[in-house]
């Protein structure tokens, strides 16, 4: 069974109309997004043929993080609309349940406790949801946030290993003047590596999964210097410290790589045993590769033309991995 850890939310028009509306009125009339069962019914029937196009038999589905909009403002604008990403999720799930399982968004705010989140956590897990996705930049480039390794985090951690949920880390929107929000998801999911490996986080929450997207941002690329780093004692490392690649392998990591020679690097430095399948097809890397006539995030070939991976290798990044990380998948078995 190929399974796709990172995927996104196709949705009709109606639910980012729905996003206007709410920020006409400021929120005082949130009431829900006119969506029909026919207009979701077509945007998620074509997603299933684009899966079927590439071989995929179940995608883990998300909000499209640039529109979680954490930053939204007034602030009482992100619940709505983290419910209406999330209850569109659900519909859609329910609509091909051996397709689809869903990973919701939380309605976290700048500069509020993470708390906030909970009743809509609980919801997802009422909803039969197998994941959080968590965006570690909640100001979306206009502030700053405590990083994942700040005990702000900690309550929602606690409240995460509670529910056996794992924690899928994508950033989001990004307002600065400096960068994109494509290139904030770099720095982002880089930030959020490092800074939850300075931390006691997987001393004090030993059982939290947590999965990294677009492989691990720069942190595979830039390794030697974080290797160099936790040893040199100069900059307050010891020789007897935890290898930095040791301790990387805390984390799992999707294949949401375009360059197959990343992806080798990839497996090379943290292992397919920590490895998960994910295109995020339909999305910034569905155009058409010059060199091999497919898709950019067309991975299944690449990962199967791999030759330093083995079948076991295979089939525990197509499904093993996934489900060790998403037990909430158990449930769903290969189609026939």
């Amino acid at each position: 069974m190929i399974i796709d850890a990172h995927a996104h939310l196709v949705a009709p028009d109606g639910l980012y109309a729905y996003r206007t509306q709410l920020l006409a009125d400021g929120g005082y009339h949130a009431g829900k997004p006119k969506i029909s069962d026919a207009a979701l019914a077509a945007c998620a029937d074509g997603n299933v043929a684009i899966m079927d196009s590439v071989g995929t038999d179940l995608q883990l589905i998300s909000p499209r993080p640039y529109h979680q909009a954490n930053s939204m403002q007034p602030s009482r604008l992100v619940e709505p609309w983290t419910r209406a990403n999330n209850d569109t999720i659900a519909r859609t799930v329910a609509l091909h349940p051996d397709r689809f399982a869903g990973v919701g968004a939380l309605p976290l705010v700048p500069d509020q406790p993470v708390s906030a989140g909970f009743g809509e956590l609980d919801r997802l897990v009422q909803l039969g949801f197998v994941g959080a996705l968590i965006n570690p930049d909640l100001h979306e480039g206009r502030g700053a946030t405590p990083p994942l390794g700040d005990r702000y985090w900690y309550p929602l951690y606690e409240r995460l290993v509670e529910q056996d949920l794992p924690i899928h880390v994508h950033s989001a929107g990004c307002f600065s003047e400096r960068e994109t929000y494509s290139e904030h998801f770099v720095t982002e999911e880089s930030i959020a590596i490092l800074s939850m490996l300075r931390s006691p986080v997987f001393e004090e929450f030993p059982t939290l999964r947590v999965m990294i997207s677009h492989g691990g941002g720069s942190v595979p690329y830039q390794i030697g210097r974080w290797q160099a780093e936790v040893l040199h004692p100069g900059l307050g490392g010891r020789p007897d410290s935890e290898r930095f690649e040791t301790a990387l392998r805390r984390f799992w990591f999707d294949t949401v790589l375009h360059y197959p020679p990343a992806l080798e690097l990839l497996f090379k430095t943290v292992g397919p045993d920590r490895v998960l399948f994910g295109t995020e097809k339909p999305g910034s890397g569905s155009a058409p590769n010059p060199d091999t006539g497919r898709d950019f995030d067309d991975l299944k070939p690449v990962i199967e033309g791999f030759d330093f991976l083995t079948e076991a290798d295979r089939r525990a990044v197509f499904e093993d991995n996934v489900r060790l990380v998403f037990p909430g998948l158990k449930a769903i078995g290969g189609r026939s």
